[in-house]
């Protein structure tokens, strides 16, 4: 898909200011860290899109993206960072718990995960999450570039493994060497060729 612009619409702590417009969502969550702004970044184009740190945890409240002025890009604040207290990381998950049960534009969440290590129990907590609630998403397994190709293969069979998924529903990318990157954009365009079947003329949050 040509990136034609990709514009920062909003950074939102409350529901109320989530954008309105009934446009596919979608979604990229992850551990702190794992490497979302990057990914974002090479996946439009844009270097500065995303703003990126060295600094896990930076990203706290849920950030949109408008792509093509079609669709939005949304990324969710990194969780299992030990340095938030407790009563902010019950904020960070009360809004996206009621992000993701409210919005009935979500075509799909992408799952980061970093292909070198395991996944943690907050990576299985939130692929149980996902699956009582019967949102679509993929796991993409970031930083291959960081191994050998042999070893980020046996990483992606391990993780497969582990998360019981099939290869199809896996990625193994990389936002340095663009690895993975047209995968990624063929399952956007595959969701946006296809009707929404939550698709309502309104949609309010509330």
């Amino acid at each position: 898909m040509k990136i034609q612009s990709a514009e920062y619409i909003i950074s939102a702590a409350h529901v109320s200011q989530f954008p309105k417009r009934p446009i596919p969502h979608f979604v990229f969550a992850g551990r702190s860290n794992v490497g979302k702004s990057s990914l974002l970044n090479k996946l439009t184009g844009r270097k500065g899109l995303a703003k990126i740190s060295s600094k896990p945890g930076k990203t706290r409240l849920i950030n949109f993206f408008l792509i093509n002025d079609r669709f939005y890009f949304v990324d969710l604040p990194g969780y299992g960072f030990a340095r938030v207290s407790k009563t902010e990381r019950q904020s960070w998950q009360k809004l996206i718990e009621r992000y993701f049960v409210q919005s009935e534009q979500i075509r799909m969440i992408f799952s980061l995960i970093d292909s070198r290590h395991e996944p943690t129990s907050q990576d299985l907590q939130l692929q149980d999450w996902l699956g009582h609630y019967d949102l679509p998403f993929m796991a993409v397994l970031t930083k291959a570039d960081k191994m050998s190709r042999g070893k980020a293969q046996k990483q992606a069979s391990q993780h497969a493994r582990i998360l019981q998924l099939p290869k199809d529903r896996l990625l193994l990318t990389s936002a340095q060497t663009g690895a993975g990157i047209p995968s990624i954009w063929d399952c956007i365009t595959t969701c946006l060729d296809q009707p929404n079947p939550n698709d309502r003329n309104d949609h309010e949050y509330s």
